[in-house]
């Protein structure tokens, strides 16, 4: 059974599907003219079916009388009519009745000579039983009058039977029939009238109901063109103000108020993003120029410290200024090189010995903290300058750069940094690997990655560098488009990886996974969105994969440049 119903059932529902996917295509006005029609159409064939059927049986109830005072009177005088027919022969009376006398076995037939009133009736007789049981009280209807087909055509007869003894001592069937020809001809004329009469109604009334229906969906087709107004950007369109009693001006009444709250709630939005796109842009404008500014003040901090360390700090500069700078005339010691000056130290001390009670090694620490905040502080400004520079759009340098000589050269450069720790190349075979791009940019974007992977793990931890081709998804996460080819950049590390939070915001600006990552470097947080930043500026993406306990694997796939052919004789390792 549950083998049975499972089937039944699915079908069941694919049928439902299928009619409410249809039912949804048909427009609501169409829905509600059908709807009518039908049950107009529906009422006028009850009706014509209803009048028939009476007219039908209030004609035969009057024949069926006739018949039964025919067969009422041989019963009561127990003889035949005067005029019956001859045995096995039939004829008519002047009342359309039909008389006739049935042998047993035997149908009856049309008197040939036609004896009686003079009239004549060709058409075919009815078609009686031949059984010997004929008639018995189980042949025809229930009532004494039945009807029965004729001996041919499409006629019906009501006959009433009895059996009546003759003169020989034999026995025959009293036939008394009335042809139903005239009646099924009413019948017809009259079904034939309904049907032009319920197909005018339906005509008139479909007329009529579209335009009714036209009138009062009126409402609705102002709706709908209000709310595609509103789609296309008009939001200060609203629906007609109708009868708040009726419910077409209630839901206009509703709607207006939610569209003027949708409309209020747009703008202040609109306002909101408006006031935050100036505040950025100010915030970028003040990064921007701040660190223009700060560039200056740095330089010339940087240049004091180095001139002081150029002359040997407080304990070998005892003997005042050294041959690199030069007395002014206002006392004071121009660095060569530089546009800012300095104080000349007092004669008595000339940067030697205790100065307010600081002892030469502190003053020379001090100075050294002085020069490498210094620089730090440059690295910071450098940053932001390149970030300010990035959201401004400023056009890149774009030439055909090689990327497997820049990640030689970075694997290089991270070795001679950090000469305990295993760094390695591996290139995949495949096309070169060239790229249309801006060289510094892209070496800094190498760089930015190695010096993540150096400073955020173990000082043992290896570090690897790949480079192999690969594709690139089309531009807007559209899936059907088509893809293109690409140079794969993959810097890998077997630190402590990160979370999936941590990873969702490592290219963000100034953040620091700091559950995760070593702070003793004091890294500002923006190599990586530095990273991002250039990556999508060449029409590349960025990504990561990592896990807590796992390490972390940044991947760069950058656009593959047309002039781009297959090396002759890749290295696979260096």
């Amino acid at each position: 059974m549950l083998g049975t119903d499972a089937p039944t059932s699915h079908r069941r529902t694919q049928t439902r599907r299928l009619w409410h996917g249809i039912s949804d295509q048909i427009p609501l006005r169409t829905k509600l003219i059908a709807a009518v029609l039908a049950l107009v159409i529906l009422a006028l064939a009850a009706i014509s079916v209803a009048s028939t059927y009476m007219l039908r049986k209030n004609v035969t109830t009057q024949q069926d009388k006739s018949i039964e005072n025919v067969i009422n009177t041989y019963n009561i005088t127990n003889r035949l009519p005067a005029n019956s027919p001859t045995l096995g022969y039939a004829d008519p009376t002047p009342s359309s009745i039909v008389l006739g006398l049935q042998m047993p076995g035997k149908q009856l037939s049309w008197d040939p000579l036609n004896s009686h009133f003079g009239m004549g009736n060709k058409d075919p007789l009815p078609l009686l039983s031949a059984s010997s049981l004929w008639p018995g009280p189980n042949v025809g209807d229930t009532s004494p009058v039945f009807s029965v087909p004729a001996q041919s055509g499409q006629n019906t007869w009501r006959v009433m039977a009895e059996t009546v003894p003759l003169t020989n001592g034999t026995t025959a069937v009293l036939v008394v029939a009335e042809d139903l020809g005239n009646i099924n001809a009413l019948t017809t004329r009259l079904e034939l009238f309904d049907l032009i009469v319920g197909g005018a109604i339906v005509i008139v009334l479909a007329a009529v109901g579209a335009a009714i229906v036209q009138t009062n969906l009126r409402p609705l087709n102002d709706i709908e063109m209000t709310a595609g107004e509103i789609a296309r950007g008009h939001l200060n369109h609203r629906i007609p103000e109708r009868d708040p009693r009726t419910e077409i001006g209630r839901l206009g009444r509703s709607l207006n108020t939610m569209l003027s709250q949708i409309e209020h709630a747009f703008h202040s939005q609109e306002e909101s993003e408006r006031a935050a796109h100036q505040s950025e842009e100010r915030m970028r404008r003040f990064i921007a120029d701040a660190s223009h500014e700060l560039r200056t003040p740095l330089t010339t901090i940087r240049g004091f410290a180095a001139h002081y360390r150029q002359r040997g700090g407080a304990i070998r500069g005892r003997s005042g200024v050294s041959a690199g700078a030069g007395l002014g005339a206002d006392n004071q010691v121009r660095s060569f090189g530089t546009d800012s000056f300095v104080p000349a130290a007092p004669a008595s001390s000339s940067y030697g010995g205790p100065t307010d009670g600081m002892s030469s090694e502190d003053l020379d620490h001090l100075m050294s903290r002085v020069e490498s905040e210094a620089t730090r502080m440059g690295l910071l400004v450098e940053d932001l300058l390149t970030l300010a520079r990035l959201d401004q759009q400023r056009p890149l340098n774009f030439a055909l750069v090689d990327l497997l000589t820049l990640a030689v050269d970075a694997v290089q450069d991270a070795r001679i940094v950090s000469p305990g720790r295993q760094i390695d190349l591996v290139v995949a075979p495949g096309t070169a690997f060239l790229v249309d791009g801006d060289e510094p940019r892209l070496r800094q974007v190498l760089s930015n990655l190695v010096n993540n992977a150096l400073t955020h793990t173990p000082a043992a931890t290896p570090v690897r560098v790949k480079i192999g081709s690969g594709t690139l998804p089309p531009p807007g996460g559209n899936a059907a488009g088509q893809w293109a080819p690409a140079v794969v950049l993959d810097v890998e590390d077997d630190g402590p990886g990160m979370t999936a939070e941590q990873a969702q915001r490592v290219f963000e600006r100034f953040y620091r996974a700091d559950a995760a990552r070593n702070r003793a470097s004091g890294g500002s947080g923006l190599g990586l969105a530095i990273v991002a930043g250039l990556v999508t500026a060449h029409g590349g993406t960025v990504s990561v994969r990592t896990a807590p306990g796992q390490g972390a694997d940044f991947e760069v796939r950058l656009p593959l440049s047309p002039d781009a052919v297959a090396p002759d004789d890749p290295d696979d390792r260096l």
